[in-house]
């Protein structure tokens, strides 16, 4: 903010800014302006100032910002030249190590070669494309998020006080684990899977989040108090992103146990288990994120991980002989439908988000036991973002029938009552 006092901000880095946070402003000039309309006036300022000979980190980073308003607005193609000249840009000019005059530039620099890593692994996997960034790197990860916000002309202040807060850092790692998962479901589906194959895939998966879980220091674990804490310092968001990655990443993983057609052993009861413990402690998270001031999450992504939260309760609707169990999952179907109608009113994307919901919800309409199977169609639905899937019928897969198994008859449990 101080940058932008002192006119220091380049005109199509603030011109992006503003298009992607135009549609939060309470300001009167808004007016009668439709929150999802209000940014493209910015866009356009910000694109017509693009120039892709201008090989500067200025660049790179107008480029993070233009592909976060085109994800935003459900252009995925789009979306993914942006990140892909971004991280183009971040290869040629050798950004993490590149010349600098200033520890805050050097810093900069770091955090964004690994936001256009974080990026590229699920924007490349949105429109089937090879990643362009390398996955195994020695480029330092970025500094604990308070000393980063005491940076001055170079310096950085004394005054933290002890506390860390690597949060950042922390969703660097948990994004390595999440390219591993996108690659194992991938294999789960093209490979067929099964038995001792897919029992080491998971495990060795899961053994990698919980390791990560592991070594979070106490003060940085999910806990009413430790997000109060991170809120008052002004990471409450950026906090709760954290967690909503780590939950989201270990239910894609144990995703395809909900399927009641995997026989691979007794453990995938245990596995099916994660899933829906997963699902419901992001939901708990994100509910808890709105009544904690300084927290709450509106940004488009949660539309889609709300959506595959979702689609496990709805698994509990359909196959749960647990009343208690039923009601909870009811009213977490309520409050998620709630959040992504709020959010539908800034995000064009979340229109998508919700397609692909009554998408799912048709599929079980028509085959309740076949739902959960983990086909190319499920893929899609679970990582690739893909809009208007409700125009796709998931029978069209040529693999769709070899993959459906005889599973065990469940009653419907008042799933007919669900209403999307």
């Amino acid at each position: 903010m101080d940058d932008v006092a002192n006119n220091r901000v380049p005109s199509i880095v603030l011109f992006a800014i503003c298009a992607l946070s135009a549609r939060f402003s309470t300001d009167s000039f808004f007016d009668g302006t439709d929150p999802r309309e209000r940014g493209e006036v910015y866009r356009k300022a910000s694109e017509r100032l693009f120039n892709m000979r201008d090989l500067t980190p200025t660049t790179i980073q107008a480029c993070v910002l233009l592909g976060a308003y085109a994800a935003a607005g459900g252009e995925t193609d789009v979306e993914n030249m942006y990140y892909s000249m971004g991280g183009r840009l971040c290869l040629a000019l050798d950004l993490p190590n590149r010349p600098v005059t200033s520890l805050v530039e050097r810093e900069v620099n770091i955090r964004t070669w690994w936001t256009l890593c974080m990026v590229d692994v699920w924007s490349s996997t949105a429109v089937r494309l090879p990643r362009i960034m390398p996955f195994d790197t020695a480029v330092p990860l970025p500094i604990d998020e308070i000393p980063f916000s005491m940076m001055n002309d170079g310096a950085i202040s004394d005054q933290t006080h002890g506390i860390t807060s690597p949060l950042l850092a922390e969703m660097i790692k948990l994004n390595r684990i999440l390219a591993r998962i996108i690659d194992f479901n991938r294999l789960c589906v093209s490979e067929h899977l099964e038995g001792l194959p897919l029992e080491k895939g998971i495990r060795e998966l899961s053994r990698d989040l919980d390791i990560w879980l592991e070594e979070v220091p106490h003060h940085m674990r999910d806990t009413p108090a430790n997000l109060t804490a991170f809120a008052s310092r002004g990471l409450g968001r950026m906090f709760v992103a954290v967690y909503l990655g780590y939950y989201h990443y270990g239910l894609l993983l144990n995703y395809q146990f909900l399927s009641s057609s995997i026989e691979a052993s007794p453990d995938s009861g245990r596995y099916a288990d994660a899933c829906k413990q997963h699902a419901a402690r992001l939901c708990a998270l994100v509910y808890r994120s709105q009544s904690t001031p300084g927290s709450e999450v509106l940004y488009p992504a949660v539309s889609h991980i709300l959506v595959v939260a979702s689609t496990v309760q709805i698994h509990t609707l359909l196959f749960s002989g647990d009343e208690s169990q039923i009601r909870i999952s009811k009213t977490r179907l309520e409050r998620n439908f709630e959040i992504l109608l709020r959010l539908k009113t800034y995000w064009p994307s979340v229109d998508g988000a919700m397609s692909r919901l009554r998408a799912f919800h048709q599929t079980c309409l028509r085959s309740k036991e076949t739902s959960f199977v983990l086909d190319r169609w499920l893929l899609r639905f679970l990582v690739q973002f893909a809009p208007h899937m409700e125009l796709e019928p998931r029978d069209n897969d040529p693999e769709y029938e070899a993959l459906l198994a005889l599973s065990r008859q469940s009653p419907l449990s008042c799933y007919s009552g669900l209403s999307m």
